[in-house]
């Protein structure tokens, strides 16, 4: 079997169209996860944003913004929806009546559980179906997949804006 043309600056372009094939199926699991969740339905970007108040209660919008890479009307609308569906809370910051904090409302949490909870049962099913060295083969893959993500910069992931 001929070896792999490589791609830029020598990357194994087999090895990147097989990293792609797998977000492409990870995006349709996650996809299902999101629309098995019991209540009300929130976009990929809305999930972004809920995932990111998750982790940091009371984040304050402007924060958010430059977290998402996006502009203010964008994540006022984000936050809009996601308020207009109960999933979101709005506060006066206690340190400047200027700005706005985020939290999520109990249904925004359970939410977010419920998808995490059915993206937890489908990864498990797939690792059952994998060997332990497949395994730990995929969590060495993956943590230098994750190093070489984090260190690309403005082309990062989370860059983008979202859509409203």
């Amino acid at each position: 079997m001929p070896a792999p043309a490589p791609g830029p600056r020598g990357i194994d372009n087999d090895a990147a169209r097989s990293v792609n094939d797998i977000v492409e199926l990870l995006d349709v699991v996650w996809e299902n996860a999101r629309q098995s969740a019991a209540v009300g339905a929130a976009s990929p970007a809305q999930l972004r944003l809920m995932y990111l108040v998750d982790r940091q209660p009371g984040l304050r919008m402007r924060a958010l913004a430059h977290l998402l890479g996006a502009a203010a009307p964008s994540v006022t609308r984000l936050c809009d929806r996601l308020e207009a569906i109960g999933f979101l809370t709005r506060h006066s910051c206690a340190h400047s009546g200027r700005e706005v904090t985020l939290r999520l409302t109990p249904a925004g949490e359970t939410h977010l559980a419920q998808i995490r909870e059915n993206r937890a049962r489908a990864l498990a099913h797939a690792f059952e179906a994998m060997t332990s060295d497949g395994r730990r083969a995929l969590a060495t893959g993956l943590a230098a997949l994750s190093v070489g993500l984090t260190a690309g910069g403005a082309d990062s992931p989370g860059q983008e804006e979202p859509a409203a």
